[in-house]
């Protein structure tokens, strides 16, 4: 086996619960999988392995992004390229559900009626590719380099969700399937899963099953494997500030009129105070305060800031005072901008005093606070306190419930399990700082947790340019994925 790569020391985040639940636990199905099996999965992975990757890269190709609509042609092509993948890896049916955005692919393998079912979710739209000009090379136009794949949609989340189709499909063709399995990927998950709720409310039964296995997180790394446990929430609105009806020539009309850029700045910038703790009022009401022992169980993950500063490029980190850097961006709520615009930014200059300036704000929220709670107090902050001379819009475009998956559980149990078969080490049980908004609506809806399987890194570039997603890490998550329906299998 090639030397494991270890992922800049990038940081998660323990559980808040007993180490003991993980550490203490027996592990499921210790010592009962059959080694003819194991050695089968080996002889067929490896026997595949560049078909695998080269199935892969094809996908990679079709420039599935679900937020802008001249990519809805790709969008049904991508549909049809997982349906199509589903069925030659070996399922029952698969079939492409319309909805009033972008389809859902579903397929199942139905074994046996009295035999536990995994529902395994994943999505195959990705995130737009801009600023180009900072790719090395085509964002879908799939290189290797270093041991790595780069483009978009590489670890987020095609890469992962298809490491689910080639471990099943192993399964299938060694008749080693000891479960169910059916496989919900669907196409707005980069834009909130605006329709995935109605579908799932609508499909119930065709979803039952008995745990949702989810590939779209990270883990420390292949040296250190993690399981993610709980993701954060998600706010996420647009705010307008107009002035003047024109744009106007800032000489002739500059410090009569109210620049709309200059005031959204100001407003932007009220949200936090010197100690970087937000402002907005009644934000932090429902946010549980970690006790001292539980943050001291965050402080033991891996974290070297040092090289974590040296990986972004920054010489200084910025937060929350009173909190570590894994502590902001695992247990605390943060708001971020995302993005803002307004007068002229082409090539040279244009001296105006815009009409507009428009901003994209983000909040991720923890555990038992509200999305749609925490977006009005977004909306209503910015409205009231917009200053006279300008007109303030402001409207959600989406949002998500924090979630967090118990590790007492037998399916996490064999999800650690299978981690530790692998990697021959236990996994960490840790808080990504992320967000996966259908968890909260499957758990709501079919009334089944979730257990997060990811095998990406935090340094893959997710929503970056130069996405990427490690090759061994590919090839890890095929090979372990096979032992989680093992283990989760066996009474």
């Amino acid at each position: 086996m090639a030397k494991m790569t270890t992922a800049k020391p990038f940081i998660k985040f323990l559980s808040l619960l007993p180490i003991r639940s993980h550490a203490g636990s027996k592990p499921v199905g210790g010592g009962q999988l059959k080694s003819t099996h194991m050695q089968s999965w080996t002889d067929y992975q490896s026997q595949h392995k560049a078909r695998f990757l080269d199935e892969l890269l094809a996908l990679l190709r079709i420039p599935s992004v679900s937020a802008r609509s001249e990519h809805k042609p790709d969008m049904q092509r991508c549909a049809e390229a997982v349906k199509q993948s589903l069925l030659q890896a070996g399922v029952d049916k698969a079939e492409i559900y319309p909805t009033e955005g972008h389809p859902v692919v579903y397929g199942e393998k139905i074994v046996d009626k009295n035999k536990p079912t995994v529902l395994v979710y994943g999505h195959y739209d990705v995130q737009p590719p801009d600023p180009l000009e900072l790719w090395h090379s085509g964002p879908f136009d799939p290189v290797i380099r270093d041991g790595k794949i780069y483009a978009r949609g590489s670890a987020d989340d095609k890469g992962q969700f298809f490491m689910h189709v080639k471990a099943f499909e192993t399964m299938i063709h060694t008749a080693t399937l000891p479960t169910n399995v059916k496989f919900i990927i669907e196409g707005e998950e980069e834009i909130g899963s605006p329709n995935l709720g109605k579908f799932v409310a609508t499909h119930k039964d065709l979803l039952k099953a008995d745990v949702i296995l989810i590939s779209d997180t990270a883990m420390l790394s292949l040296d250190t494997p993690s399981i993610d446990i709980g993701v954060r929430g998600l706010s996420y609105i647009e705010v307008e500030v107009t002035g003047p009806n024109r744009d106007l020539h800032s000489g002739v009309y500059g410090g009569a009129v109210a620049n709309p850029i200059t005031i959204l700045a100001r407003m932007i910038a009220s949200c936090h105070d010197a100690n970087n703790h937000i402002t907005i009022p009644g934000f932090y009401d429902d946010v549980v305060e970690a006790t001292p022992a539980e943050r001291a169980l965050m402080a033991k993950a891996p974290y070297n800031e040092a090289e974590y500063k040296k990986d972004l490029g920054v010489s200084q980190l910025w937060g929350e005072k009173g909190y570590t850097t894994n502590e902001r961006t695992g247990i605390r709520p943060t708001i971020e901008l995302n993005g803002i615009w307004g007068g002229y930014t082409g090539e040279g200059a244009k001296t105006v005093l815009p009409s507009k300036a428009t901003a994209k704000i983000s909040a991720r929220l923890v555990p038992n606070q509200s999305s749609r709670v925490i977006t009005e107090k977004l909306l209503n902050y910015f409205r009231q306190i917009a200053p006279e001379g300008v007109t303030v819009r402001a409207e959600e475009h989406h949002g998500g419930e924090p979630y967090m998956t118990p590790i007492d559980s037998k399916a996490y149990r064999a999800a650690a399990s299978a981690i530790e078969a692998v990697f021959h080490k236990a996994p960490i049980p840790v808080r990504g700082g992320g967000s996966i908004p259908i968890c909260a609506l499957f758990e709501k809806e079919l009334g089944i947790k979730i257990v997060f399987m990811g095998f990406g890194l935090d340094s893959d570039n997710l929503h970056s340019p130069n996405e990427k997603f490690n090759l061994e890490n590919f090839y890890k998550g095929i090979e372990t994925i096979p032992y989680f329906h093992q283990f989760f299998a066996e009474k």
